[in-house]
């Protein structure tokens, strides 16, 4: 093979090769593999025990109605930000790119902070909520709101580079054949970006169920009614019930596990649409 300017010796090349393997074991594999060996360290019954807690159930429960209301919002936020943004030209485009990133880099603490003085008892609306017996903090649509914010970018960010690098032609060839704007969307925009937009649900629907400090902040930490699973697991862990504790945390990583093997088999098979929507 010939050699290149960026060639190095083969044993250099496996000293960073195992440099890299080793780093990835230590601070991804093994405290994964930790989180398992300990939720069955004292045997499968108590493990399936700690699913039947009433308080676990709820947070499982709670867990995936705050993702099944944030992925449809996000995604139909994101393909609406994405086709405008790719699609047109309008005054404060760059304003509503910037927007959009907003939450990477705004801590989620903060974030949720941020709605805590917004809807909270004395936040800037909350007299008029209590008047109306509206509650939103302390409350499954606060957490839902901060869930939403702290990843609405991840669609988004997948559907921008792509629909900008493939440009309008094909829709402004199909509006020239007489199609309506609804149609060409349907029949020409979105089975262009479809894996990329299946790529961008995986990525928010993984961060909505794991997502912590937002969701900390506005949930009040209410047994049975506002704890998601991250939050159960902070619990348990506190009372020292650590089968429980890890137990939930398991099926959290069986859950991201799951995630990243569908976000693998879509790179793998549709690896060039998915590079080409990833170029920034």
């Amino acid at each position: 093979m010939r050699e290149t300017a960026l060639s190095e010796s083969r044993p250099l090349q496996w000293l960073l090769i195992g440099a890299a393997v080793a780093f990835l074991a230590l601070f991804l594999v093994l405290p994964l593999a930790a989180v398992f060996v300990e939720a069955l360290r004292k045997g499968i019954e108590p493990l399936l025990a700690s699913y039947t807690d009433e308080d676990t159930v709820a947070a499982v429960y709670l867990t995936l109605i705050v993702a099944a209301i944030t992925v449809p919002l996000n995604l139909v936020f994101g393909v609406a930000a994405a086709w405008a943004i790719a699609k047109f030209e309008f005054r404060g485009k760059s304003l509503l790119i910037s927007l959009i990133d907003l939450p990477f880099s705004v801590s989620p603490v903060v974030s949720g902070l941020t709605f805590v003085l917004l809807f909270g008892a004395k936040g800037v609306f909350g007299p008029l909520l209590d008047a109306w017996d509206i509650k939103i903090i302390f409350a499954v649509p606060g957490i839902v709101l901060a869930t939403i914010f702290v990843t609405f970018p991840f669609i988004a960010r997948e559907l921008i580079p792509l629909m900008q690098e493939q440009g309008t032609a094909e829709e402004e060839a199909a509006l020239t054949l007489g199609a309506s704007g609804f149609r060409t969307f349907m029949t020409v925009t979105l089975p262009n970006v479809r894996w990329a937009l299946l790529y961008g649900v995986l990525l928010c629907n993984a961060r909505a169920m794991g997502e912590f400090g937002a969701v900390s902040v506005v949930s009040g930490h209410i047994r049975g009614l506002t704890n998601t699973m991250p939050l159960q697991v902070e619990i348990l862990y506190n009372e020292y019930n650590f089968v429980g504790a890890f137990a939930v945390a398991a099926l959290l990583a069986g859950l991201a596990l799951v995630t990243l093997a569908a976000k693998s088999l879509l790179e793998w098979r549709h690896a060039e649409g998915l590079s080409t929507g990833r170029r920034h």
